[in-house]
């Protein structure tokens, strides 16, 4: 997969905000993932989060410990940024570094990787956190970014 822009990035973001974000939508976006990967056979463990609170959790075959290690590290970079981890990793690529020499943080917690993504919410900004871990960082961002889309196209369907 080809490197993915700061600017596609960002419009992806500006584009994902969505009108609610409930105990049962959060179940419905990781079901919505889980089928996903299932249909890829896609070894991915999937979290999804509101604030501090895990509101969702799968692992699927193939998937192991350390793909939660990689979950709680990508979306400690959504935390801290506000933007998907895929986001943080291209602007210092952009930027002609990485952010393991460039960020001052430490990359046995934070990774830049793609995979995480903000829940962003009308009205109120980014209010959690989706996160797959499993494929390559561009498979895991895209995944997460068709979940997305998906969750938003049930909203419409009420």
């Amino acid at each position: 997969m080809e490197e993915t822009g700061v600017e596609e990035l960002t419009a992806q973001e500006a584009a994902l905000v969505l009108p609610r974000f409930t105990y049962e939508d959060a179940w419905t976006l990781g079901m919505i993932l889980a089928d996903l990967a299932r249909e890829r056979r896609a070894p991915v463990a999937i979290d999804v989060r509101r604030g501090a609170q895990q509101l969702f959790h799968c692992a699927l075959p193939g998937s192991s410990a350390d793909n939660d290690a990689w979950i709680d590290r990508k979306r400690r970079v959504v935390e801290r940024y506000g933007v998907s981890s895929f986001h943080v990793g291209a602007r210092f690529r952009a930027k002609g570094t990485t952010f393991e020499a460039s960020s001052r943080l430490d990359p046995d917690v934070y990774a830049a990787h793609g995979g995480s993504f903000p829940i962003a919410v009308a009205g109120a900004g980014v209010i959690g956190s989706v996160t797959v871990s499993g494929l390559p960082q561009a498979e895991d961002h895209a995944l997460v970014v068709l979940g997305l889309e998906r969750l938003m196209a049930a909203y419409g369907a009420e």
